[in-house]
């Protein structure tokens, strides 16, 4: 048992060596990041026959672990960093209406502060609206096909913001930018599932939001640039930043099109090459550890779409509500402060160009905090006890800004905000969980979108938390957020304890059926992906 837990808590090794586990009563509860007690039972985790990577699938084929790190850094080179710049692109058109926040838009589009929280609160409901029905078209047509068609038309609408007038136009274009870029997120973690084990997905998704936050950055540097050019045609400085960073964005999604393969096993292109980025061996290799660390990655086409009575299995899946009741809370407590960080450092006396350069270690902070608190997740292989320390981090810092006087130093006020914004992200944790627990693709492929969802409506709670007659200081809304800080340590501790009796209760019962039990049950049930006895939900 010991030698399969060090085996697997190397992202390198080949933890699935079928010959030794035939023998094993190893379960996926002691086992990091497996969720199926596959142990002595491969036979009985065969996929369909028109999944894409069938005719790679090979239950006795082994590797060397060398061999396997050799393609995971492969994976990384060409599928994981190129996500991470289709990510970079989502930012800098979502996130960059703060530099222009920081260059007078409202008071050019004669806007306040409500306007724009209206605004947002159009975008993030837009963009929670469309989650689910993007979800349900990359599965029919393929994250490679919809991601690049979503980016596209998404940075036409950016750049055609540099036309807006007014609260009318403002409205409709956070709308319409909500509807086409919804979905982007779970659509691309749906993608890197078909090339990531369980224990790779969490480390990948953390330089996913690595790549977010260093968007920030960038963007920074890009407004600081860009809004130099206010005046130039007669324009603002902000009109000429929605329309250069929409123009990128779009060509991102071009190259994307022809760049990216349907599958680890479908790369061979005119543009990949004839001969594909993988050659057999390769192609073996990345199917059998994908479905040996989760066989229900074979349960479906990756061009198959879901039925209406399949959403609706996934939708009534209660083992994966608290997840998503934690996703509509737990990011609240420091949203405000990041959407407001611009404003913030323009009302304590900063201009335009300092507010920009000010907000960078902000981002810094968020990216070492997100890298380490993932890492160590795993490390620990202990989710949401980590998670907590979000929450932890939080707490005084709300009461801090809930008590500092309105007299104290701008420095004082820029470094509680700063160090809000750069928050211990806890993200990709929770994104990670809800893939691995979903247990089937179909659920996986919802579970995904209605977290996100969840996540999405704590945007639209968090834009309507500092509102215009409570500025500058915002002494109601920091008191909804302390108390909504101690909601989520309940909420939290609630979850981990959830799971953890749900697998004990699990174990007990699987420890205790012969082999022949165990043999009868998978050949005989009719339950379904996390609802099976030999599954185990990640905590």
């Amino acid at each position: 048992m010991g030698v399969i837990q060090e085996t697997i808590s190397d992202i390198g090794k080949t933890d699935y060596d079928v010959n030794e586990l035939e023998g094993s009563s190893t379960t996926s509860s002691t086992r990091d990041g497996v969720t199926f007690a596959t142990s002595g039972f491969t036979s009985f985790y065969k996929p369909t026959e028109s999944y894409e990577g069938y005719h790679r699938y090979d239950p006795k084929f082994d590797w060397e672990p060398e061999e396997e790190r050799k393609i995971v850094r492969k994976i990384d080179k060409r599928i994981c960093s190129w996500v991470c710049l289709m990510f970079f692109a989502l930012q800098l058109d979502r996130g960059n209406i703060s530099q222009a926040l920081s260059d007078n838009m409202l008071k050019d589009l004669k806007l306040n502060t409500n306007d724009y929280n209206y605004g947002q609160t159009i975008f993030y409901l837009c963009f929670l609206s469309a989650e689910l029905p993007s979800q349900l078209i990359s599965k029919k047509l393929g994250p490679d096909n919809w991601i690049p068609i979503q980016m596209v038309s998404w940075s036409l609408i950016a750049s055609m913001q540099a036309f807006l007038s007014g609260r009318s136009s403002f409205f409709a274009t956070r709308a319409l930018l909500g509807l086409i870029e919804g979905g982007f997120i779970p659509d691309n973690i749906l993608y890197l599932s078909y090339f990531y084990t369980g224990y790779e997905l969490p480390g990948r998704l953390s330089w996913f939001w690595v790549s977010y936050q260093s968007t920030n950055i960038v963007s920074a540097f890009f407004a600081y640039g860009i809004l130099r050019l206010r005046g130039h045609h007669g324009l603002e400085g902000w009109r000429w930043l929605f329309a250069l960073e929409g123009m990128l964005t779009g060509i991102i999604g071009v190259i994307s099109w022809f760049y990216l393969p349907p599958s680890p096993t479908q790369t061979k292109s005119k543009f990949r090459g004839k001969d594909g980025w993988f050659n057999e061996r390769e192609e073996k290799i990345m199917v059998n550890r994908i479905l040996r660390d989760d066989p229900s990655k074979g349960d479906m086409h990756n061009r198959q779409a879901l039925s209406f009575p399949m959403l609706w299995e996934c939708a009534k899946d209660f083992h994966m509500y608290p997840i998503y009741i934690i996703g509509l809370t737990w990011l609240i407590p420091t949203t405000p402060m990041t959407s407001y960080l611009t404003l913030q450092l323009k009302s304590i006396g900063f201009d335009t160009f300092q507010t920009n350069l000010l907000t960078i270690p902000a981002y810094v902070l968020f990216i070492l905090q997100l890298l380490f608190w993932t890492w160590m997740s795993e490390k620990w292989n202990n989710r949401f006890i980590v998670s907590m320390v979000s929450q932890v981090w939080a707490f005084p810092l709300l009461f801090a800004l809930e008590y500092i006087p309105a007299h104290a130093s701008h420095w004082a006020k820029w470094t509680i905000s700063t160090l809000l914004v750069g928050h211990p992200y806890i993200h990709p944790i929770l994104v990670a969980i809800t893939s691995r627990n979903a247990g089937t693709v179909r659920t996986r492929t919802v579970a995904s979108a209605v977290y996100n969802m969840s996540v999405q409506a704590s945007n639209l709670i968090s834009q309507n938390i500092y509102r215009e007659d409570d500025k500058p200081l915002y002494r109601r809304g920091n008191k909804v957020l302390i108390g909504i800080t101690a909601l989520n340590f309940v909420l939290f501790i609630g979850a981990k304890t959830y799971y953890v009796n749900i697998n004990r209760k699990r174990e007990r019962i699987w420890s205790s059926m012969s082999k022949e039990d165990k043999q009868v049950y998978l050949e005989t049930t009719t339950d379904k992906g996390n609802k099976r006895l030999d599954f185990r939900f990640a905590h």
